[in-house]
């Protein structure tokens, strides 16, 4: 990998339960918090990283990729030169002001994450994770997904000749199934939920020795979507002169998103970067909202619901990172958001005249900001970048609800003529 493991260590330190606090070395866990059964964070050590690291090492990079941060990540070099796995993240951010006047507010970024290789935010962890898997010589990588982890997994798996096998919901749109099967990884469709899926995907990860993608379940998908608010620390926080806190709104589904997000900024106080976090929001669709259910009964209690929403990457019954996602926002003094299928297909067209086609689910953020400011749990002077998750092209049935069918002409210009008079 061109890195000793002696290098890696150097930032390392060790993993920490998210509830009770307890640390444990490399060698004492691989998922879980052994006595809690709680999400770990991957604690490094920022005090040795900020005295070899400095952010103008960072801004002045070539590499326009997630690997840009690499001395603050959690893995040695990738490797893969010149394959899709060096391609994930460094998205634009788009600055609209005639989508920001329209709904009232007065600056409006989209971070577009539908570049990604396989064109969802995604790439992020699956890239990390097939990195780690070669550090720790792992020869299968397992995950459960509805379609845009497994993709991302299969995809980065496939740069690099690593096999992945992946478990997902027959339910799942068809789109993001053909995507498993083209990058040629193992494809099971589960006759079940999302739930049932990640169920059998760790016991088989258990029984047969495989490494687990999972999100809310291995601690390094989350140091792979952090990359994300290290992307908006440099596209954003550094360039405009920003009077209030930067709002990001972001979908959520099991939490392991919005959590990535939140460690990233919170890595950036800890090297002193950043003064402070962004605010965070989360967005849930509402047939999806057990996470906005315990914040709004501000507690962390999580109870599961029976999902029922079109934004099929957010829907989830029992949230595997919830509790980490709850503290997001109250952390940041941020807050969910909750919003209708409706809302969710309304918000797909209006970032479709900015020229974004997102999924149901990348939409879903830009529909909290205009929820948000109906609220006024946010205020029209504000900055607020929502964060688009995917491209459209994973879901055309849900964007095809969305913007209604074409009109069909006669192939003669009287016929034309007579439908734009009217």
């Amino acid at each position: 990998m061109g890195v000793t493991l002696g290098r890696l260590m150097e930032k390392f330190l060790h993993y920490q339960c998210s509830i009770g606090g307890e640390t444990y070395i490399n060698r004492e866990a691989t998922y879980l918090c052994p006595q809690h059964g709680a999400v770990l964070d991957v604690v490094l050590d920022w005090e040795n990283i900020g005295k070899k690291t400095s952010p103008g090492q960072i801004q002045e990079s070539r590499e326009e990729s997630m690997w840009r941060y690499l001395p603050l990540l959690p893995v040695g070099e990738p490797g893969g030169e010149g394959t899709p796995l060096r391609s994930a993240g460094w998205t634009p951010v788009y600055k609209s002001d005639s989508l920001a006047k329209e709904i009232g507010l007065s600056k409006l970024w989209i971070k577009d994450e539908s570049g990604n290789p396989s064109a969802s935010f995604k790439d992020r962890a699956s890239a990390l994770l097939v990195a780690r898997a070669a550090e720790i010589n792992a020869e299968v990588i397992v995950t459960a997904s509805t379609g845009n982890a497994g993709a991302a997994l299969a995809g980065m798996a496939a740069a690099v000749g690593a096999k992945a096998v992946i478990f997902a919901p027959k339910t799942a749109p068809p789109a993001k199934i053909a995507q498993l099967l083209i990058f040629g990884a193992q494809v099971f469709l589960v006759d079940g939920n999302y739930d049932d899926a990640v169920a059998l995907s760790q016991e088989a990860a258990e029984e047969f020795g495989w490494y687990c993608r999972n999100t809310g379940y291995n601690p390094y998908t989350a140091e792979g979507k952090k990359t994300a608010s290290f992307e908006i620390w440099e596209q954003v926080l550094t360039k405009e002169n920003l009077e209030k806190p930067l709002c990001v709104f972001v979908s959520v589904g099991d939490g392991n998103i919005i959590s990535g997000l939140h460690k990233g900024f919170r890595d950036l106080v800890a090297l002193g970067w950043i003064e402070r976090s962004p605010r965070i929001f989360g967005v849930q669709a509402e047939g999806s909202a057990a996470i906005a259910n315990a914040f709004n009964a501000q507690n962390e209690e999580i109870k599961a619901v029976s999902a029922d929403t079109l934004a099929d990457s957010i829907s989830v019954d029992m949230p595997s990172d919830g509790l980490r996602a709850i503290r997001a926002a109250t952390q940041s003094d941020g807050a969910y958001v909750k919003v209708s299928d409706s809302q969710i297909l309304q918000a797909i067209p209006a970032l479709g005249k900015i020229g974004i086609f997102a999924e149901p689910a990348g939409a879903t953020a830009f529909a909290g900001v205009v929820e948000a400011l109906e609220l006024g749990l946010i205020t029209k002077d504000d900055p607020v970048l929502a964060l688009n998750s995917g491209s459209g092209l994973k879901d055309v049935a849900a964007a095809q609800k969305a913007a209604g069918e074409a009109r069909v002409i006669k192939p003669t210009l009287s016929a034309l003529k007579e439908i734009l008079g009217g």
